[in-house]
């Protein structure tokens, strides 16, 4: 008032010296000028200038302390415990289509906005390559079959034995080698028994039978010894002089002085042979190895006489046996080989496995994939893209939501959700607790857990959407309560109250709080916005919380 007053007299006397003025002779001697009159008016214009101002900063001062404690009442309402959060809508199941294998898609029957089930074909590869592959791991199986039969069919040959009687006449083997299957070991000659081979004309040749007696004589001795005849060739040949001659074969008992290096010549009762003919010993064996090993002992040596089916060697029998080991592990592999690349070929066929809506087709007919990366239209250029098709299950949706690891003890599967979002403003829908994910995250010193809300009514909800919501953990029903801002939680629970010098105005409004108490508090539960109080205050207290903006605008003022 008093800077108003002060203004406007101010403002007063300034038009007073004209309206003088008007009523003043035009011809008036000049009197001297009083300066200390003017000096005074605007001294007095100064102060009340300075009294103004200082006026207004004490009472902005009072102001902004009266306004920076704001008073609540306790009052009794309905509490009710909320968590709260936000998501991102998702489907409840979707199926990124990816493949590890590369060829021409040949077949991709369904289109964007088409409705699959689970099984439906959506893309069918060119797999030429992989059947080439299975044929030849099916060869392969076959061959590692035949050599572990063969194996374990030569175990029983683990000894070697002479496939005739007679004289070792060569051991191609010394005892401690390593002997391969087919692998030729000595060679028996049965030099007891000879076989002349001589010509005989065709004619008489033609007389002559199998088992005929003949008499034979070696060239250079007279002595005839006794043979036998056991083949006579049907073949003609053209001897001495021309004449056609067949070969007759006669074995004889060596009387200790033929070779086969002797010739001499036969007669078959009055039919002779038309010329002399070599002797060659009627048997002559090489013995050939079944299996493959470690020659472990060879009791013979070249010249001992042996007889058919007498053992002349043996091999390691843990050899033996660890071949034939080895050859049913190469069935084995052989076999998974194959079985791998049947299983693969089960890739060039991708099904979709889910029921669901294509939401994303990349890829059609003619286009190439090679299992990161697609080519389109025979091109050699990657078009970049990530998944062939994307199929989404849009029977439910769902959201997850980031929990502070300070509520997550209260939250618990079937839970109610209320559930807002910004796209469908006024619309509120409601959920349930449907997964609690104990794997969390920390960030900042603070650890979060996922907890995934499955959407009651989700009809105008999408994919992508971000919504608002609220997990009700306990309804309380009518409590004690003060806005949680009123409390300070670090140091276990206190408020702060006006004292009993607080200033109000005719309204009741608080001017001052005056002596500002603190008091301690028994804290219960809480939400977003209320706080319960189990004792230390009473239904109606005044309460007093921290006006942020006055604070705000305090502090400029003291700036």
């Amino acid at each position: 008032m008093e800077q108003t007053q002060l203004t406007q007299g101010t403002a007063v006397a300034e038009p007073a010296a004209p309206a003088k003025k008007e009523h003043a002779p035009k011809f008036k001697p000049p009197k001297k000028k009083r300066k200390w009159v003017k000096r005074l008016i605007v001294l007095v214009v100064i102060v009340a200038i300075v009294a103004f101002l200082l006026k207004s900063c004490m009472g902005g001062t009072q102001m902004a302390m009266a306004g920076s404690y704001l008073p609540e009442t306790v009052s009794m309402q309905d509490l009710t415990v909320t968590v709260s959060g936000t998501g991102t809508i998702s489907p409840i199941h979707s199926y990124k289509v990816t493949t590890l294998v590369r060829g021409e898609i040949l077949e991709a029957p369904f289109e964007e906005g088409d409705t699959v089930h689970k099984g439906d074909v959506l893309f069918r590869i060119d797999a030429s390559d992989v059947e080439t592959s299975i044929e030849q791991a099916r060869l392969a199986v076959q061959q590692a079959q035949l050599t572990y039969d063969n194996l374990k069919s030569s175990a029983k040959d683990a000894k070697l034995t002479a496939n005739a009687s007679g004289i070792i006449s060569k051991l191609y083997v010394d005892e401690g080698d390593n002997v391969t299957a087919g692998q030729q070991v000595a060679d028996i000659l049965d030099r007891s028994t000879m076989k002349l081979k001589v010509p005989f004309h065709s004619a008489d040749a033609a007389a002559l039978s199998l088992g005929q007696s003949a008499t034979v004589v070696v060239d250079g001795t007279a002595q005839p010894i006794t043979g036998t005849v056991t083949d006579i060739s049907p073949l003609e040949e053209v001897g001495t002089g021309g004449t056609l001659t067949r070969t007759v074969t006669i074995l004889v008992t060596n009387p200790g002085i033929i070779t086969d290096s002797s010739t001499g010549t036969a007669t078959v009762g009055t039919l002779s042979c038309a010329a002399s003919g070599p002797f060659e010993y009627a048997a002559k064996k090489t013995v050939v190895a079944k299996t493959s090993g470690e020659l472990a002992s060879l009791p013979v040596k070249e010249g001992d006489s042996v007889t058919d089916g007498q053992t002349i060697g043996s091999f390691d029998a843990d050899s033996i046996t660890t071949q034939i080991e080895n050859a049913r592990l190469n069935v084995e592999n052989a076999k998974l080989t194959l079985q791998s690349a049947q299983d693969s070929l089960e890739n060039y066929t991708i099904t979709s496995t889910i029921d669901g809506t294509v939401i994303e087709k990349n890829l059609d007919v003619g286009d190439n994939i090679d299992g990161t990366s697609t080519t389109s239209g025979g091109n050699t250029g990657t078009t970049g893209v990530s998944y062939p098709a994307v199929i989404y299950d849009l029977s439910a949706l769902t959201f997850d939501l980031p929990i502070d690891e300070l509520d997550i003890s209260k939250i618990q599967v079937g839970q109610e959700v209320e559930i807002t979002s910004e796209a469908l403003d006024g619309k509120t829908f409601t959920g349930r607790v449907d997964k609690i994910n104990i794997n969390g995250t920390t960030a900042n010193g603070v650890t979060t857990y996922p907890v995934t809300v499955q959407v009651d009514n989700p009809e105008g909800l999408y994919p992508g959407m971000n919504v608002s919501a609220k997990i009700i953990v306990e309804r309380s029903g009518q409590a004690l309560c003060v806005p949680i801002d009123t409390v300070d939680r670090a140091d276990g629970g206190s408020v702060k109250l006006p004292g009993p010098d607080a200033v109000y105005d005719e309204n009741g409004t608080m001017i001052s709080p005056g002596t500002i108490e603190t008091r301690k508090v028994t804290l219960g539960r809480n939400n977003d916005e209320y706080i319960e109080i189990l004792d230390g205050l009473q239904e109606g207290d005044i309460v007093l919380k921290k006006n942020e903006s006055s604070s705000a605008m305090a502090m400029m003022m003291g700036g």
